[in-house]
């Protein structure tokens, strides 16, 4: 269900003059969306969700008790209100406490296009066809999934905050298989706006990937120069920002944390032409206004020039430290560079070109080792040129040696990313001098 902003600040200032409790902190979120699947070429799935959830913290004496409800009906959420004041008595008093936020100044977030919330499966449909259609001309099948949606998340305290912050995207992922049915390749897209999102396009990079008759080749694991395609290099880049965590980099437990305490922030780490950047305003990849515990997103660098300069913070830690609170966030803006992605292709004389990772984890965040799996495309790159398809392979790898050895950027872009995670994120082609594979993982 999407609330609006009045809607969303009368249930919480309903709640909230109810609360017997020393403070208290209401988080509502909510929204709509839609999706359509496909499969060889025809529909196979539809679907549309409604949700809701309230999330009720009080605070007494030290000490939070919280209870989430996904009903709307007042009965119940006062009831959770209740219930959550019992619970703060009952539980011992958090080390770790803050009292709820008080007025906050946000930025404007460029997540929301009113667009968004017009479409429904017909337009999905529409976008879908020309998948089909592309794939089609290539003669290969199209499988995938097109969906849309808006979001909403509203907080309120007991101390005069109140904000309302909401989202909205397109997304399609194609997926391509020759009529051998030995390899595939895939394109994505994500828009904030309806009419961004050029599903043709989208079908065509599919397609044109899919669409080869050579065997694939079972490359033999080891170091390879790789150019990673701007939706892999966004999935490593996402795990680098995860692991950007003030607490674990002050307690000793992360890649950041310096010898003798402390954390390694204002140091050199990476290469001069990696930045990452979030920013609310972003052209790109926005993120949203309202952060983590109702901090405010601020325009800030994470990475800047190869320099750590700044981590993720929480507010109880902030408290502890006497540091600002820096709320997480998955959207985030890799900063590109002049090479466009053929010439990159151009400079390797034996190397991998890969579209996009998947079923990636960090095994140590002490020296932020990744490992992971190729997906839907990668190639064999021979004296400049893509000679023939390389079927997957497992890599484990630092991201603190990827990002320190960098040998070319492109233009950054936004990329595709599951709509459920409500992310948006941009970055550019790269490629690398090395990049470790450990074994083969020979599915197309």
């Amino acid at each position: 269900m999407f609330l609006s902003a009045e809607e969303a600040k009368a249930l919480t200032d309903k709640l909230l003059a109810r609360s017997e409790a020393d403070g208290c902190e209401i988080l509502l979120r909510g929204g709509e969306e839609q999706s359509l699947r496909f499969a060889r070429g025809s529909a196979t799935t539809n679907m549309a969700l409604s949700n809701f959830r309230a999330r009720v913290a009080s605070h007494v004496g030290g000490r939070v008790g919280a209870v989430e409800t996904t009903s709307l009906d007042e009965a119940a959420l006062l009831e959770a209100l209740e219930r959550s004041e019992e619970i703060a008595r009952l539980l011992p008093v958090d080390p770790d406490y803050v009292p709820p936020l008080g007025p906050q100044n946000y930025s404007h977030s460029r997540r929301y296009d009113a667009s968004i919330a017009d479409l429904r499966l017909g337009a999905l449909a529409e976008k879908v066809a020309a998948v089909v259609e592309a794939c089609s001309a290539r003669n290969v099948l199209s499988f995938g999934c097109a969906a849309s949606g808006r979001r909403f998340e509203a907080m309120a305290t007991s101390n005069g905050l109140f904000a309302y912050d909401p989202s909205g995207e397109i997304e399609l992922s194609a997926t391509a298989r020759n009529k051998a049915d030995n390899w595939s390749g895939w394109a994505g897209a994500n828009e904030l706006a309806a009419d961004a999102l050029d599903a043709s396009e989208v079908g065509r990079r599919a397609a044109n990937k899919a669409a080869r008759d050579e065997e694939p080749l079972d490359l033999d694991p080891g170091g390879h120069p790789v150019v990673f395609e701007p939706a892999a290099t966004a999935e490593l880049a996402y795990w680098l920002l995860n692991t950007l965590d003030a607490r674990a980099a002050d307690e000793g437990r992360s890649y950041f944390s310096r010898k003798g305490g402390g954390a390694r922030q204002g140091e050199t780490l990476f290469d001069p032409k990696f930045s990452l950047r979030v920013d609310p305003g972003d052209a790109l990849a926005p993120c949203g206004a309202l952060g983590f515990e109702g901090v405010p997103h601020r325009a800030r660098d994470f990475v800047a020039g190869g320099v750590v300069a700044d981590l993720w913070r929480s507010r109880a830690w902030a408290q502890k430290t006497g540091a600002e609170a820096v709320p997480h966030t998955g959207c985030f803006h890799v900063a590109g560079g002049a090479t466009t992605l053929e010439e990159m292709i151009g400079s390797v004389k034996r190397g991998v070109l890969v579209t996009r990772l998947w079923y990636t984890n960090m095994l140590d965040p002490r020296s932020l080792l990744l490992t992971g799996l190729t997906r839907d495309g990668n190639f064999l790159i021979e004296n400049g040129r893509v000679t023939r398809p390389v079927r997957n392979m497992r890599f484990n790898e630092s991201l603190a040696t990827l990002f320190s050895k960098i040998e070319a950027l492109g233009p950054s872009e936004r990329v595709w990313n599951a709509l459920r995670d409500g992310g948006a994120s941009a970055a550019p082609p790269m490629l690398v001098e090395r990049f470790a594979f450990t074994s083969r993982s020979s599915g197309i």
